[in-house]
């Protein structure tokens, strides 16, 4: 249970420091109103599921993980420059993690549906916002951003990298 709490609350804070790069990018760029908007939307959805992690860690007493302070500064990073390639590559960013997280949340939903089912139900709810936010950028053009492929593999690998990393340290 340490490990899901951990990489959980991990991957919502990397979520959170994502948009905040790509809105420092693109928050007040003129003719980017339509994806501030939706960035500034997907941000307030994972501030939420972070704050609900940060409590589930504090009540159960699981320490989050050391590299916190390099996945922020990765994640912040990965945001602001897949902003400066545009708004096709931030939503093909978006659509890159949310996919992994969407497979990673289908799994811990299928081994708490029994243990923990309040918990399951939570990141049931939690998984359909993720699809949502993948649906979205996939809707606004993700896989038409320059070297999609590329971009979408990398991005990819780095979160199911940072997944295992953080479930144990």
């Amino acid at each position: 249970m340490a490990e899901i709490l951990r990489v959980d609350q991990a991957g919502e804070m990397a979520a959170v420091a994502i948009y905040r790069g790509q809105r420092a990018v693109l928050g007040e760029a003129v003719g980017h109103e339509r994806i501030s908007g939706q960035l500034a939307h997907m941000e307030a959805q994972e501030a939420d599921h972070l704050a609900r992690f940060d409590r589930l860690l504090t009540e159960r007493k699981v320490r989050p993980t050391a590299l916190a302070p390099v996945w922020r500064m990765a994640a912040f990073a990965l945001g602001a420059g897949t902003a400066l390639m545009g708004d096709k590559a931030a939503h093909a960013c978006t659509e890159a993690v949310e996919t992994v997280i969407e497979e990673h949340y289908a799994h811990q939903i299928a081994e708490l549906s029994d243990r923990d089912p309040a918990l399951a139900a939570e990141l049931s709810k939690f998984r359909d916002e993720e699809l949502a936010h993948r649906d979205l950028a996939v809707e606004e053009g993700a896989k038409d951003a320059p070297g999609y492929a590329l971009l979408s593999a990398v991005i990819g690998a780095g979160c199911r990298a940072a997944i295992k990393i953080s479930e144990k340290l």
